[in-house]
């Protein structure tokens, strides 16, 4: 199965069968939106830098350390859903620093956006809950998804990636042998999506709900989720979750964030000094996050658990067709010791 890049400008949607291509997207100059602002502090090397990140504790002590600091003039942008920042970071570069979505950094790192990694988590959490049916439809299991129709936001929605790759991992169910049905595109204009792959008008949920599709990626505590309680796909899914986590020594990571490269090359202490801001802030709202998955899942710096996690994501994605080839784990990993050095 497999997806493809489009050169730069293309307006095509469907994947065609032909062979995928990366696309180096053109850096061009970026204006920043200024009525969304909420929030500044002082900085001497650099115009303000524009932030954009979801609201957590970790956000909210960050925002608190930098308004007003003399190393620092961070400019927060709120965007909500944050996951609508994603395409206009991927596409226009149209902010400094932003929160990102997993499968959307892979991706985008290899259509040659530039834009680099910051070794922090935002969100993560384990993901076997995340596949869901509708409570008043037959009962379902997730070896009869294989020849169904199944719905999810976008094919490259990290959830759905994670989904996918449990899928073919505990039941054998490769990415094409479902039908995925999206009601968005991909955050990354050049990516063509597989041919198993289709676009329909309205919601996930609402999808769900009229049965138009077996089950969806939707979680069943998800913004979005259509007023009724969801039912896992799959039987005891926070047990089958922790047993995938203590398999692989890793949380399934949903958003990471992202600086962009002429930013960081430019500004490399200005940089830093944000990264170890954030860094402190998510070590001092520690006890304001859940002793589960989701909270354990937040963390900043390096690890041998961020390593497994790219290099299971990448994995995943690869045999999704979401990307060509595997990304440099050690290549990612000499950015981010860079980024740390201030």
């Amino acid at each position: 199965m497999t997806g493809r890049y489009a050169t730069p400008g293309s307006q095509t949607r469907r994947v065609t069968g032909s062979i995928p291509r990366r696309a180096r997207s053109a850096f061009r100059p970026v204006t920043h939106p200024q009525s969304a602002v909420v929030g500044t502090g002082m900085m001497s090397d650099m115009a303000p830098v524009i932030v954009v990140l979801d609201d957590y504790p970790h956000t909210r002590a960050l925002r608190e350390a930098t308004a007003g600091s003399d190393d620092l003039d961070c400019r927060y942008v709120r965007i909500t859903p944050i996951f609508a920042a994603f395409a206009r970071m991927v596409r226009q570069l149209e902010f400094d620093i932003c929160e990102l979505a997993l499968a959307t950094y892979l991706q985008a790192r290899e259509a040659g956006i530039p834009l680099t990694l910051l070794p922090v988590v935002m969100s993560g959490d384990i993901q076997h809950h995340s596949l869901s049916r509708w409570p008043a439809s037959a009962p379902l299991s997730p070896r009869e998804l294989a020849g169904k129709r199944v719905g999810v936001r976008s094919y490259s929605q990290t959830s759905g990636m994670w989904v996918r790759g449990i899928l073919r991992e505990e039941f054998g169910i490769e990415a094409a042998d479902v039908t995925w049905v999206t009601t968005e595109p991909c955050h990354v204009e050049q990516y063509r999506e597989p041919r198993n792959v289709e676009r329909v008008d309205g919601t996930v949920g609402n999808l769900l709900r009229d049965g138009q599709v077996a089950a969806a990626v939707l979680a069943p505590t998800a913004p979005g989720a259509p007023g009724a309680d969801l039912v896992p796909v799959i039987r005891d899914a926070e047990a089958a979750g922790r047993e995938w986590i203590d398999r692989h020594g890793t949380i399934p990571v949903n958003h990471l964030v992202v600086v962009r490269s002429d930013v960081l090359r430019q500004h490399h202490e200005t940089v830093s000094r944000f990264y170890q801001a954030l860094r402190r802030a998510i070590a001092d709202t520690s006890s304001e996050r859940p002793a589960t998955p989701r909270g354990w899942a937040v963390a900043a710096g390096w690890s041998d658990s961020l390593a497994r996690c790219l290099e299971l994501a990448g994995g995943y994605a690869l045999e999704q067709g979401l990307l060509q080839s595997r990304p440099d784990i050690g290549e990612m990993e000499r950015e981010c010791a860079a980024v740390e050095l201030v």
